[in-house]
């Protein structure tokens, strides 16, 4: 056995091992690193650098500095909840999310079976997702590219739970698995399998309990997703605080404050045609705004007038820039 871990930082230099290829087996912690042991029989070691957390910089730098309370989401593969102090009901603007970008543009339904529970109070307190038919068994993929944030058996109730970080802003929690093909850490892509179908945890029969959460604070899943078309409702989604009503339905807070009509008109309920013809790029390596302007058809004046900000200014990659 000494023998073998003297050799392993030898044979991880030598033994190319794509981890999004083969299903996961196990993990086993060594001192040099996370041992993962692949169905093909191969084995790699996982550098376990220090993360912070931050998949999408330009929304944590609005909930970190431009609200009145500080929002945090730290990276912690031992907890469900990663913090329980972030009240979403105080959000104090509307922040855009781009579900699907440029770089991560795919969306796949977790599984495609029909819904049997909705979100919503049941049983005295809220349902946090939404549940999906499935059979024992039936495999599970993430919603959209991400990190692995947690995957491991729950003792809340989840079961065999795994959570999902996303470049977009979100968290997904894919509840009651029987068996998990991911570990923590682990980078997947849109549609990649997370683990199979079951009945683990608090589930009476089989089915796959799905959440959709921001900053640890649940959204509805209805309000992106349409689940009888298995599709993206709107590659956009404004968040605000009216989704964070305990039971709050997709829109449910558009027409649920008639008396409010300034913060509507303002941050809330937009026109549907303004909504449509707002556009926004994701800044990448090389891009200048004069080539921006050009392949988008608007000026470079036009950008710096949406965006607040110089010709001369250095655009920093992966920046969300308004360009209609």
């Amino acid at each position: 056995m000494r023998k073998l871990i003297h050799l392993i930082p030898f044979l991880f230099l030598f033994l190319p091992v794509t981890l999004e290829a083969q299903k996961v087996l196990d993990t086993i912690d060594t001192q040099f690193g996370r041992m993962v042991i692949f169905s093909n029989k191969t084995w790699a070691l996982v550098k376990t650098n220090l993360f912070d957390g931050v998949m999408n910089v330009r929304i944590h730098k609005i909930m970190t500095t431009q609200q009145d309370v500080p929002y945090t989401l730290p990276w912690n593969n031992e907890i469900c909840f990663t913090t329980r102090n972030n009240d979403l009901s105080k959000l104090k603007d509307t922040i855009w999310l781009c579900l699907n970008d440029e770089v991560h543009s795919e969306f796949k339904i977790p599984v495609p079976g029909v819904v049997t529970s909705r979100y919503g109070p049941r049983s005295g307190r809220n349902h946090n997702g939404i549940d999906l038919n499935l059979n024992t068994g039936d495999t599970v993929v993430s919603a959209w590219a991400g990190k692995v944030r947690y995957a491991k058996y729950n003792e809340g109730g989840f079961g065999n739970l795994v959570i999902v970080r996303h470049y977009n802003g979100l968290e997904t929690f894919y509840a009651h698995l029987s068996k998990l093909l991911v570990f923590p850490d682990q980078e997947v892509q849109a549609g990649e399998v997370l683990g199979l179908g079951g009945n683990t945890g608090r589930s009476f029969g089989a089915h796959l309990h799905f959440e959709v959460r921001f900053y640890d604070a649940p959204i509805n899943p209805e309000e992106m997703i349409n689940f009888e078309s298995k599709q993206l409702k709107n590659e956009n989604l404004f968040v605000h605080k009216g989704l964070f009503r305990p039971g709050a339905k997709p829109s449910d807070f558009y027409e649920a404050h008639p008396d409010e009509p300034s913060e509507q008109q303002q941050v809330v309920n937009p026109p549907v045609v303004k909504v449509q013809q707002t556009k926004f790029y994701r800044v990448k390596s090389g891009d200048t705004l004069t080539e921006i302007a050009d392949r988008n058809n608007t000026t470079v004046s036009k950008i710096c007038q949406l965006n607040g900000i110089k010709p001369t200014t250095l655009l920093q990659v992966g920046r969300s820039l308004r360009i209609k």
